[in-house]
């Protein structure tokens, strides 16, 4: 197994019901630790840049207008095979789908207000990492 480091983010709607302890809880009881961590209020501009994969589907607008609406917790997790396991961890998008124990089976209110969001390669987790960490950020 390969150590590696993924990003996560706690979204306004865990962040707005004081959930943010709940699910690091979770994150370090399925094998992660917290290597960065900053609670931060998204301006547009970062929202908009870290989600413009997404610009031209329906849901960009939406998405940009929640992940504003209040304060996240922007964090890098680390662990082995940290990607998978975080996935594992938050469940499915769908809270309906999520299985029992996950983040978004306990917490998610919809598929859109899903509580956290976390990186689905190493590319992307490299690159979702330095939108919002340098390496002196990270404490190993």
């Amino acid at each position: 197994m390969a150590l590696e480091r993924t990003f996560s983010i706690i979204k306004p709607d865990a962040t707005r019901r004081n959930l943010t302890g709940k699910i690091i809880a979770k994150f370090e009881e399925g094998g992660l630790r917290v290597v960065a961590s900053r609670r931060i209020h998204m301006t547009r501009r970062q929202a908009e840049s870290f989600y413009g994969v997404h610009r031209e589907r329906p849901f960009f607008g939406e998405l940009v207008d929640f992940m504003i609406s209040g304060p996240v917790v922007v964090q890098v997790l680390e662990g082995e095979n940290a990607i998978a396991r975080n996935r594992e961890i938050m469940g499915a998008t769908d809270p309906s789908k999520a299985d029992a124990g996950t983040i978004r089976a306990e917490f998610a209110e919809s598929i859109g207000e899903n509580s956290v969001h976390g990186s689905d390669a190493p590319e992307t987790a490299r690159q979702e990492i330095a939108h919002f960490f340098s390496e002196a950020d990270i404490v190993g």
